[in-house]
């Protein structure tokens, strides 16, 4: 993709007003408009505790020459980056003239000054200064605007030179010269399968998972599933599992798997907090161990268990051979929520899949036309707005903020105004929020279970509204319905060879990355990337 564009394009639109106390310079250098402060003598004086954070050099002296001009994705990064530095230097001497202002206020209220000026005449100059303190307190929170939508136009310079460097080395590769004579007749197709990064081609039929991936706490019930007579069967990476509550109330997790005859143990009943065979009554404990062996003498058995443990509404288990880390994430709503549907779904698809699916909202104006989606328009462009290293960011022009959370979590917040209709263009400006949990446990190369919990920050009264939970999951499962259909096509395809990323564009950045933090994992990278700590 070729990118242009212009130094005014992205150069932040800047001008200020004329204080009337001081002497304003007009300074018009490379293109930008602004006008720089100096005091009576021609420049502020400046307090020498302070000189090093006011002593900086206007940036504008060294942006080269490029209004007007064609700019390729690199050099409009920069000029990006150049926002960036002005908007620091703009703000420092928005901060220096509100110093210089509380300066010449003790000036005027020094009681020196009373011997030659009458109160009068001190009552307005400190209405004056009042007033220019109240402009210059607007002038700094023009400048916190200007430096948050440089930030913004930075990331998407970023997003458009990842682009560029993508979509750069496709075509060297297709151009490089064939290795053997038989190759030069392959189709274009077959090239262009093979033609993306390393990191991102996925195809082929779904490898077993790797041990690594499994190293982490993985969220696999609600707490409110689990009552203390019920289990819950699952699958965790091919291996099947069964959760029930032990003696003390506290959740366990062992194999679903009798020693005794292999009959699946959720068949049966728990009984006085241990969970028995159906077949001929075996009972085990939720450590494994079986205590109980009717008509027969008792042997020292011991069926494979999981760390378990509960938190917040939920169940985790650590399916890795590593010691567990030390702490669970949290996955509560953010403050003012409540929790309105907690569901539990199969999906017959890879996980990894699903969430590819979940990390994308630009396929909404045209798969989910009849749920949350219908009559949405078609954006001439789509951004997902992150920082160079990180896995959470929001969507423009969507008010929606989004998150992976390390595995196989996605945290969404959207802003909305009435069902099925958005507000805004941040969830800031929005005045009612909905905020979406989805877990996407392995359960098998082609199975994933999917934990969904919604929660509003408005509308406490759904809660008591009875069946109404029956409505939250007939709305969820039309919604998923329509990916489905997508994605287990996808999944049809990627298991005869198709690479499913076979040419990501920048509003894919979040499910990108997602793929080259789980390479990264399954490769043993000593430092994740995208990561906090990085």
């Amino acid at each position: 993709m070729t990118v242009v564009a212009t130094a005014a394009a992205l150069s932040l639109p800047i001008s200020f007003s004329k204080s009337p106390k001081f002497n304003f310079k007009k300074s018009v250098k490379v293109g930008f408009r602004v006008f720089a402060v100096f005091g009576e003598e021609g420049a502020i004086e400046r307090k020498s505790g302070w000189q090093t954070l006011f002593d900086v050099e206007d940036p504008r002296t060294k942006v080269p020459q490029s209004k007007g001009k064609f700019l390729d994705a690199n050099q409009a990064l920069e000029v990006a980056r150049n926002d960036i530095q002005y908007c620091d230097w703009r703000a420092r001497q928005d901060v220096l003239t509100i110093m210089h202002l509380h300066e010449k206020v003790v000036e005027v209220l020094n009681p020196l000054a009373r011997n030659y000026k009458s109160i009068g005449t001190m009552k307005k100059e400190l209405a004056e200064l009042q007033g220019e303190l109240a402009e210059a307190h607007k002038q700094v929170h023009k400048s916190e605007a200007r430096v948050s939508t440089a930030l913004d136009k930075l990331a998407y310079m970023e997003e458009l030179v990842h682009d560029r460097l993508l979509q750069d080395r496709n075509a060297a590769e297709l151009d490089s010269p064939s290795t053997s004579p038989g190759t030069s007749t392959q189709s274009h197709d077959s090239i262009t399968r093979r033609s993306p990064k390393k990191s991102l081609n996925v195809s082929g039929p779904v490898e077993p998972y790797h041990p690594r991936l499994k190293n982490f706490w993985y969220p696999v019930a609600f707490s409110s599933d689990l009552r203390d007579d019920t289990m819950i069967p699952f699958d965790c990476f091919e291996e099947p599992w069964v959760l029930f509550r032990g003696k003390d109330g506290n959740p366990g997790c062992i194999r679903n798997t009798c020693a005794h005859r292999a009959c699946p143990l959720h068949l049966g009943s728990v009984n006085d907090g241990r969970v028995q065979c159906p077949y001929h009554g075996w009972e085990y404990s939720t450590d494994g161990k079986c205590e109980k062996m009717p008509s027969t003498r008792l042997l020292n058995v011991k069926i494979k268990s999981l760390p378990c443990f509960e938190k917040e509404g939920m169940i985790w288990v650590w399916p890795g051979n590593d010691p567990p880390a030390a702490n669970l994430p949290s996955l509560q709503p953010p403050p003012g929520f409540q929790i309105h549907a907690e569901l539990v779904i199969e999906i017959p698809v890879e996980h990894g899949l699903l969430l590819d699916n979940l990390l994308d909202l630009a396929h909404a104006p045209f798969t989910h036309t009849s749920t949350f989606a219908k009559g949405w328009s078609v954006p001439s462009l789509v951004k997902f707005l992150t920082p160079a290293s990180g896995l959470q960011g929001y969507w423009d022009p969507y008010p929606i903020d989004m998150e992976f959370r390390p595995p196989c979590m996605v945290l969404s917040t959207i802003g909305i105004s009435k069902p099925g209709k958005l507000e805004g263009q941040t969830t800031r400006e929005c005045s009612t929020h909905l905020h979406q949990l989805h877990v996407c446990l392995p359960s098998t190369r082609q199975k994933t279970r999917l934990l969904y919990r919604m929660s509003l920050d408005f509308a406490p009264i759904l809660k008591h509204i009875p069946f109404m939970h029956y409505l939250w999951r007939h709305f969820a499962e039309q919604v998923l319905n329509e990916d489905l259909r997508l994605v287990i096509g996808q999944q049809e395809r990627m298991l005869n060879g198709e690479n499913i990323w076979n040419m990501p564009v920048s509003y894919d950045k979040l499910g990108v990355r997602y793929r080259l933090w789980r390479n990264a994992v399954e490769e043993g990278a000593k430092q994740l990337p995208f990561s906090k700590s990085n």
